[in-house]
């Protein structure tokens, strides 16, 4: 058995990791066609998401008991975690830009067939480095499109734009879902990598400080139709009108400023930046220097060359994707506590009517894109 095997589990679902160059390279720029649209009330415009290619992969990752993770204040390691997947692809595919949704606890991708083996690899490299660095078990599977569909569910795309230079995706059709369910079941899964085996990590963040509310809640909030309904496109409406009308910014979670470094930069931040398996006094106390000066320069804006950090900042907070369509509405937002009743009353009597999985959960405080939050997101891109 080669390495490369060895990545891989033994699900009989795998038979079907099989496609052509020729196919995927007919297929490989369908992301870039969509128009994105720039006003997210519109993600329940359906007709605007486009069936993926059949010859794409959905790739899937998700931490392992997550939420028990949070409730012991490890919500940080979760989320960078998360962020790691799409930082590993990210610096795998350099010249590529895929579909992805974070969802703070995991993440989502969508690839063409050529790309397969690239992402099957980083995907396992971040398992191993979840588990070895941080202690953290990281599931990830690839389940192909082809067989998302076999059994009736779909995967369409449509493209929101954040700002006027970055779009991220939003999915719909149920096929996203489905593919979750089938990690969770040990199908289509691949092995995490060999021990101490590291993705490229080259450029992901995690050492921004803790910034309270600035409206009284942060509240994350998960719609999930389980079945098709009407009106569940009613209670999304009802849902950003009330944030839309009742909140600054529409329910932003970060400052409009940005957010800022810790002054010390945080333990999983030094881990990132560590090069030696074992850091000595000196070492730890250099990572102390530089993370000050970092929050020095952040908070003074002083420029370095062409690095501006005031407009780095408000880049992070303007195109942070806090609100999200993955098969279903998905959002962190910071609003008052009365706003947060309110859309906690209408997501009851919605689950009362109809089939649909709701959620919530509120924290006073959040930590810049690492918020304290049941799902939470982060830039657009992974921060780099």
């Amino acid at each position: 058995m080669t390495l490369r095997d060895s990545l891989t589990g033994k699900s009989a679902h795998e038979l079907v990791f099989t496609s052509t160059d020729t196919e995927s390279a007919s297929t490989e720029h369908f992301y870039a066609d969509p128009k994105p649209f720039d006003n997210f009330s519109q993600l329940t415009h359906f007709d605007r998401y486009l069936p993926l290619p059949h010859d794409w992969f959905i790739g899937i990752a998700d931490v392992v008991q997550s939420t028990a993770a949070i409730k012991t204040g490890r919500y940080k390691a979760v989320n960078t975690v998360s962020a790691a997947v799409l930082v590993a692809i990210t610096n795998a595919l350099p010249e590529f830009c895929f579909s992805y949704v974070f969802g703070g606890d995991g993440a989502t991708v969508a690839i063409p067939g050529k790309y397969l083996d690239e992402v099957k690899y980083a995907l396992a490299r971040t398992a191993a480095w979840a588990d070895d660095t941080l202690g953290l078990v990281l599931r990830v599977a690839i389940v192909p499109v082809s067989a998302i569909r076999a059994p009736g569910h779909d995967v369409r795309v449509a493209r929101y734009a954040a700002s006027e230079s970055v779009s991220y995706a939003m999915f719909t059709g149920g096929g996203v879902a489905w593919a979750e369910e089938q990690l969770k079941k040990g199908e289509f899964k691949i092995r995490r990598a060999p021990l101490n085996a590291k993705p490229d990590l080259s450029g992901l963040y995690c050492g921004f400080g803790p910034i309270p509310t600035e409206q009284g809640t942060i509240l994350s909030i998960i719609a999930i139709p389980i079945e098709e309904q009407r009106s569940y496109a009613a209670l999304v409406a009802d849902v950003l009108a009330l944030i839309e009308f009742s909140s600054r910014r529409s329910g932003h979670p970060l400052p409009e400023g940005g957010p800022l470094p810790a002054w010390l930069g945080g333990k999983i931040q030094r881990l990132l930046g560590k090069r030696a398996s074992h850091a000595n006094l000196l070492t730890a106390i250099a990572d102390a220097l530089r993370a000050i000066k970092t929050r020095i320069v952040f908070s003074a804006g002083i420029r370095m060359g062409q690095f501006k950090p005031f407009k780095y900042r408000r880049e992070i907070s303007k195109n942070t994707d806090f609100r999200k369509f993955d098969d279903g509405l998905k959002m962190t937002v910071d609003c008052s506590p009365e706003i947060a009743d309110a859309i906690e009353a209408r997501l009851v009597s919605a689950q009362s009517l109809w089939r649909l999985f709701s959620g919530h959960t509120s924290s006073d405080a959040r930590a810049s894109h690492l918020l304290r939050a049941f799902k939470h997101p982060v830039g657009s891109r992974p921060l780099r």
